[in-house]
Formats: C-alpha cells, structure tokens, sequence
C-alpha cells in the first residue's frame, strides 16, 4: 500500500497518527512477511536514532565487537588475508557513520538474527502462542509480537506493539524482556498483562505472580512491581505512576475468567461495572456479610452473570437500560 511509508511509520511510533492511519498499518503489517519485517526495520531505526549518545557508544562497541568474530570466522578461509584488510579498512568507515547518526547498527544485528517470527492480530481476534522457551503469550486485538525462533543463549527479548499477556516459564539465568516503543518489562517468570497501544498516551503493566522490572524508554525511570500492583506511564508528562488494582481483571480479556476471592456484594458490582461497562445501584437493605470466591465465566449478557450469583448469594436484580439495581432476595 502506498499510505504506508517511513514517515507515516514515524508518527505510529510517537503515537502521532491518526485510528485511520493506525488500522491501516496493521492490516498492511497482516498482509505479508515482508511488511511485517520491514516494519520492524523501521521501528529500529527510529529507535536507533533516539538514542542518547552513551547508548551510541555502546552500540559501536557492539557492532566492533561482531565485526572482530567476523573477521575471526573469515580466518578459516583461504583468503582471510585479503578479507581482514578489507574489513579493517570498513571498520572506520563504519564506525565514524554509526557514531554520526546510529543507524548502519541495524545492519550488523540483522545480519547476525536468527529467523524473527511475527503474530499479529485484527479487530475482534485474539491469538494464543507458545514461545521458544515454552512461555504463553495471548495477543489481544489489533496487537504485533515479533519474536526470534530460538532465543539466545543469554537472553528472551521479544517487540510488542498493542497488548498482551504473559505466563513466562522461568529461568533465572536467561531474562525475559519485552520490548515496546514508550516502555519494557524485564522478568525471570511470572504472569503479567502488558498494553502498549500504538496511538495511546498511557502505557500500563499490571502485574498477577512473581516480580518484574518495568523502565521507560526515555529516562523516567525503573520501577520493580509485586503481583496485585500496576504500572502506569504517561508518554506525554513521562510520568510513571504505580497503584494497587485488581491485576487478574486487567488481564480478563485472555481467558474471559472473572476470580473472585472472599468477595462480597459490594466488590462483586465493582468488579462488573468494570468488566460490563453498566452502573449498579445497591439497595441499603443489602448486608456484606454473605461473600463469594471461585471464578465466573465471562458471559455476553451480564444479567446470565446475575443468575448465576443470584442462586449463591441471594440476591434480586432489576435492569433499566444500563443501570443495574440489586437489592436482597425477599425471604
């Protein structure tokens, strides 16, 4: 498609274009392999060239560093001579353009991946997969993961851009990153819901089990969270901002389980105006004191919900539109 091109790719990336412009890329990025690895080249180039100059420092270290196994490799050829000259003589030239714009790193890395794999999804659809390392991802609607067929032997990274979530196998030697374009979240095993909307000025992590390390991209900081908190950082202020929540609800769209534990009355209508998007009314007959724990199954209409929570804590209900009034079941 001729609407896609580098600069409407840019404005993607700072969150800059508009819904037309951001459905039109991803249905671009489902229509073949090659955009979707050309897109992906884009997105490290942009974030090559927002790098600070210490992280330019670095990745000349890199690049010298892959240019000098090269060279080693080439040794075993006949003509290794003439081929260390020749990428001794490059290295200069390579390094002076790398340290003056950041961009020729791209080559070095994509040469040396492995073979990327990318998923993404549509509006409507969601999609399980299972990662190299046996982990499980489900990617959420309008969502790209892009991820290496086999991870490195010191390393997991993988590229989101929409929302997923996680259940990370764990290995304390070989860390977990997942990276986005505002924020990354670097964990040894654990179970967490991660949103990145591409045209969205919030980026959030909740975290359900284990622990995780969350830092923005652009200097605001690293925050390491316990399970039942949540991060939040604004792209606009570059504020990071971490609260107490409910993280298994943010992840709900997954598996289209609501937990309850220990819940009364007055968390339950909570719970469902989140999930349902209606108002409850309660009666001030209605006690706390009888509580529900187990899960529910997200059903289409929240009143079959109300049905089923009708027959365990006694309770009746009226609907009026979108307002919901619950009161205690007559004895």
């Amino acid at each position: 498609m001729n609407k896609v091109n580098y600069n409407t790719i840019i404005r993607f990336f700072k969150n800059e274009c508009s819904e037309e412009e951001r459905l039109l890329i991803i249905k671009w990025v489902n229509e073949s392999q090659e955009h979707a690895e050309q897109f992906f080249r884009w997105e490290e180039l942009y974030h090559l060239g927002n790098n600070s100059e210490k992280e330019n420092d670095i990745a000349i270290r890199k690049a010298e560093k892959k240019l000098y196994e090269r060279i080693e490799i080439e040794k075993s050829h006949q003509w290794f001579f003439s081929t260390i000259n020749r990428w001794v003589k490059y290295a200069a030239v390579i390094t002076s353009i790398l340290a003056i714009s950041g961009l020729t790193l791209w080559y070095f890395v994509a040469d040396s991946q492995e073979k990327w794999i990318t998923a993404s999804t549509t509006n409507g659809e969601t999609l399980e997969i299972t990662l190299p390392d046996n982990s499980k991802v489900w990617l959420n609607e309008n969502s790209i993961l892009k991820y290496p067929e086999h991870f490195t032997k010191e390393k997991r990274e993988l590229h989101l851009t929409g929302e997923a979530y996680f259940e990370v196998t764990k290995n304390k030697h070989k860390p977990f990153t997942v990276q986005s374009s505002a924020m990354n979240v670097q964990v040894l095993g654990t179970k967490f819901n991660f949103k990145t909307p591409s045209n969205g000025r919030i980026v959030e992590t909740s975290l359900i089990e284990g622990e995780i390390k969350v830092s923005g991209n652009n200097n605001e900081g690293a925050i390491t969270l316990s399970p039942g908190q949540k991060v939040e950082l604004n792209t606009v202020t570059k504020q990071m901002k971490v609260s107490e929540t409910n993280a298994a609800l943010d992840a709900i769209w997954h598996n289209n389980l609501i937990p309850f534990k220990n819940a009364d009355i007055f968390d339950i209508a909570e719970v469902l105006e989140k999930v349902y998007g209606v108002k409850i009314i309660l009666s001030p007959d209605i006690s706390p004191s009888t509580t529900y724990s187990g899960v529910l199954k997200r059903k289409d209409s929240i009143e079959d919900v109300l049905r089923i929570l009708q027959n365990t804590i006694h309770l009746q209900y009226k609907i009026h539109q979108e307002t919901i009034f619950i009161s205690s079941a007559s004895k």
